[in-house]
């Protein structure tokens, strides 16, 4: 037999990759039980237990359970149950921003005739837009409409209609990508494990999005639908905010103290400072660490005895114990929490009583991503915004950018280079004018995002955002900055809810199915065959199921019912 060796060396090659991806199933599985047997039945001690997990290193060394969870064979919405939307992003609103917006009659016209012949026709929408222009103004060209500062650089007066309609499929295509990242950050940040976010290529502006497991549909509903709003705050320094916190704090003890009935007595101030100087580093000590390592069995000592003196911590220091202080007083993070610990400070935040004791411009704000000081990635930290308009909004705001993309800097380290318009870059000089040697923070959805420095006042609107930026964080720097370039609202105009219990049915309907089939076609060939080369193909019935098993999982693909029912006819088709 010719290429015996690499026939050998392949299938060799193939067993290993197969067994290196279904491995990560089993880790999972292995961890979502032992999960089980510590939480004894409490739903909320069992994901405790995960999420501690969720950042450590569990397999190999190099994954953590976050990733192999992402890795593991996923399933389906129809097995899993979950929450099936597509939506759409609103192209005529896009097209409308392009052309800033403008009112001329047979534009806004021809713009919503072709939006209610989208609705039944072949064509998308930008096609049978330039047919209504044309018909409604034929003497009229695409360019005098499109030739405006925001494509100053892409359409001119000389701009052939064929020129725009490819500009605005581009436009349009940038803006739906804006959307999907908007969405997936989104998604990100409310938990779902495996979620499927893809743009539908055969309908222009539509994205599906499937979420396993979700059982709260009106909250992703409203998290889904809600616009991207992308604004430039100034910042205060934490040295700055320190005397208030501690005032807080010390305004929250007796407010906590007297809704408790308990008495308040004050506290030397000496037993504050070293809560104030605390440091990102000691965060490991929190309530939600001690409880994690706790549950995995490991808590040394001096961690039992944090826990156990925790509630009178809190009592003495109900925000501050929970909230460590940026000691250092540089920078506008003022301050570092556990995740499982933002919910209880943004309520103590959020108290008339407390707020008073904050300056009234202050506006607290989480970062989007972990501290880069906590490897565990459980560590968030909160920066203090500024608010100086009477109106409360944003000095700037995304609608501003004209483009955005991420680069390198001279010294070959990765960078964000951002471009405004003429608006944009008279108030952006302004902005970093009055902000010299303090930072300025982009914040999207309330969330901040990054906080660079300002060094030097910032003419004619281009800007390039230099930090310790990895290339996929610049990256996602860039399309944050991009997601408010243009009005591009999503609607859900499709919806479907599968519940778990249905799911559950059919997998165990699956599970049998596939059994039975198995058995049969074993016994069948023992048979037809006889027992030993029965056997033999049996065991190449195994292997084949093995194989599809592990190179479904390499492609990260999802197990649906028709694919347990493909399955099934393929063991048929083996034995063949």
């Amino acid at each position: 037999m010719q290429n015996k060796g690499f026939v050998k060396v392949f299938a060799v090659l193939l067993t290993l990759v197969c067994v290196f991806y279904l491995s990560f199933s089993f880790v999972t599985r292995h961890y979502t039980n032992k999960a089980k047997e510590i939480a004894n039945g409490d739903p909320k001690v069992e994901q405790d237990y995960l999420d501690s997990l969720s950042n450590e290193k569990v397999w190999l060394g190099n994954w953590t359970l976050k990733q192999c969870r992402e890795m593991e064979i996923s399933l389906g919405l129809d097995l899993k149950g979950g929450m099936n939307v597509i939506l759409e992003v609103s192209v005529p609103d896009v097209i409308k921003a392009l052309a800033d917006n403008k009112p001329d009659e047979a534009f806004n016209n021809a713009l919503a005739e072709a939006a209610k012949q989208a609705v039944n026709s072949q064509d998308d929408i930008i096609t049978l837009f330039v047919r209504e222009y044309h018909k409604a103004a034929p003497n009229a060209k695409l360019s005098e409409l499109f030739a405006t500062q925001q494509l100053k650089d892409k359409v001119n007066q000389k701009s052939s209609d064929a020129e725009v309609e490819k500009v605005l499929r581009a436009e349009v295509k940038a803006a739906v990508e804006n959307s999907y990242n908007v969405l997936r950050t989104r998604i990100d940040r409310f938990g779902v494990v495996q979620p499927n976010i893809q743009s539908l290529e055969d309908k222009m502006g539509r994205i599906m999005v499937e979420l396993p497991g979700i059982k709260e549909p009106e909250r992703v509903r409203k998290l889904l639908q809600g616009s991207a709003n992308l604004e430039f705050w100034e910042t205060y320094t934490a040295k700055e905010v320190l005397p208030a916190m501690q005032s807080a704090d010390a305004k929250l003890r007796a407010v906590l103290a007297q809704e408790t009935g308990a008495d308040s007595t004050a506290v030397d101030s000496t037993k504050e400072a070293p809560l104030a100087e605390a440091t990102p580093a000691k965060k490991s000590v929190s309530a939600a660490d001690s409880l994690a390592a706790a549950l995995k069995g490991d808590a040394t000592t001096t961690e039992d005895n944090s826990t156990a003196n925790l509630a009178e911590i809190k009592k003495q220091y109900p925000l501050l114990a929970i909230l460590q202080l940026n000691s250092s007083g540089q920078g506008p993070v003022i301050g570092y929490a556990n995740y499982k610990d933002t919910a209880d400070i943004n309520k103590y935040l959020a108290m008339p009583e407390v707020k008073a004791e904050l300056p009234k411009d202050l506006r607290l704000k989480w970062g989007v991503s972990p501290s880069e000081f906590d490897k565990k990635g459980q560590t968030f930290e909160l920066y203090a915004i500024k608010s100086t308009e009477r109106n409360g909004k944003a000095p700037l705001e995304g609608d501003v950018v004209t483009d955005a993309k991420d680069d390198f800097d001279q010294h070959g380290k990765p960078s964000v280079s951002m471009s405004m318009n003429t608006d944009g870059a008279r108030r952006w000089a302004q902005l970093t004018k009055q902000n010299i040697g303090r930072s300025i923070a982009i914040v999207l959805d309330n969330y901040v995002y990054s906080a660079p420095n300002v060094s030097t006042e910032i003419t004619g609107g281009n800007s390039i955002i230099t930090g310790n930026f990895s290339p996929e964080q610049s990256k996602d720097l860039a399309n944050v900055l991009k997601s408010g370039k243009m009005p591009a609202p999503a609607h859900i105009v499709q919806e479907d809810i599968v519940g778990p219990s249905l799911g559950q049915e059919s997998i165990n309907a699956g599970i049998f199915s596939f059994v039975v089939a198995l058995i049969l076609l074993m016994i069948y060939m023992c048979a037809m065959y006889g027992f030993i080369p029965g056997m033999i193909a049996n065991g190449a019935l195994i292997l084949n199921f093995f194989f599809t098993l592990g190179i479904l999982s390499s492609f990260q693909a999802a197990l649906t019912m028709s694919g347990i029912a493909g399955m099934v006819l393929s063991l048929g088709m083996a034995v063949d």
